[in-house]
């Protein structure tokens, strides 16, 4: 009926003004429990080396780092994009619906990861520091970022809930560092050097299934998990086609295009000359490589940021 259009319509409307109020939001019941079994069992698989997916990286705690490979020793899965079952979860139609709405219909999956989030050992390390996901990418523009991610079981402050700062996507991209923790930090766990302390901080608890949408300059991270069960989440970083790469050399991101020269030469086993060699003669610089390889279509239209062109 009529009614109901303009209701939906109306739900809408507020959901977006949220959106860009807030810089995040928050859709409940999203993700089917059976989808979260599949993912969760897929997860299993990969970690105790049943399934190869290529170009994944699979990620430990530096506390556990040393241990043998099973579900319990693996923190993070990064890069699932070639495991048809992962990502799945980035073409469920329910996600790409609202992914739309901040990307537009051409839409690239441009970062993949499943959280498996321990039980802190003590250290604290379990701890993601505050940070903007903006400072990970060579991207832009930011608008047209998004990322969903979906809680794969309840989690809240006992287990280590996404901590947002309300608006703060309004602001600019801040410079990041890896933070002064004792018990030290995981690599690439970058956090803001410096922001403003007396902005409010929500925590945001979610039901299994839930799916949290936020914008790449909101400021964010999580708390430490202090019970004994793993906390786990999926998630992908979603672009329109139409962003395009930025030189990221002179500003706060610089740095960072070093420690991801070193991943691409590790994952991909190249030398320094051979890498140079390739980056000079065929790409761009290894920051834009390395998104281009670890990017995936989602729907309709491809577009710069898929094809490796700067502006």
């Amino acid at each position: 009926s009529n009614t109901q259009v303009t209701l939906r319509t109306q739900t809408n409307l507020q959901q977006r003004q949220f959106y860009e109020d807030n810089g995040y939001l928050l859709i409940k019941n999203l993700v089917a429990d059976e989808d979260i079994e599949r993912f969760r069992e897929e997860f299993v698989k990969i970690c105790r080396n049943e399934v190869k997916v290529p170009a994944i990286t699979i990620m430990k705690d530096i506390t556990i780092a040393k241990s043998t490979a099973d579900e319990n020793t693996v923190t993070k899965l990064q890069d699932f994009m070639f495991s048809e079952e992962l990502f799945r979860y980035c073409t469920l139609p329910q996600i790409v619906k609202y992914v739309e709405c901040f990307t537009g219909p051409d839409i690239m999956a441009m970062h993949t990861m499943l959280i498996n989030k321990p039980p802190d050992t003590g250290k604290k390390t379990s701890r993601h520091p505050l940070h903007q996901d903006l400072h990970y990418f060579p991207f832009r523009p930011a608008d047209r970022i998004v990322c969903a991610w979906t809680a794969m079981q309840n989690v809240d402050r006992t287990n280590g809930c996404l901590v947002v700062l309300p608006g703060s996507h309004k602001g600019y991209l801040k410079e990041h560092k890896y933070p002064e923790w004792e018990g030290g930090v995981n690599k690439m766990y970058h956090g803001i050097y410096d922001f403003d302390k007396s902005l409010p901080r929500v925590h945001v608890p979610m039901e299994k299934g839930d799916t949290l949408f936020f914008h790449p300059l909101i400021i964010h991270g999580s708390g430490r998990n202090r019970t004994e069960g793993f906390r786990k989440a999926i998630s992908c970083h979603y672009a329109s086609s139409d962003c395009q790469y930025i030189d990221v050399k002179g500003s706060t991101q610089e740095y960072l295009e070093k420690e991801v020269e070193e991943i691409v030469r590790e994952r991909y086993n190249m030398s320094v000359s051979a890498l140079d060699f390739k980056v000079s003669m065929l790409f761009p610089p290894p920051f834009f490589f390395f998104f281009f390889l670890k990017s995936r279509h989602v729907q309709k239209r491809w577009g710069p940021v898929a094809s490796l062109i700067r502006h």
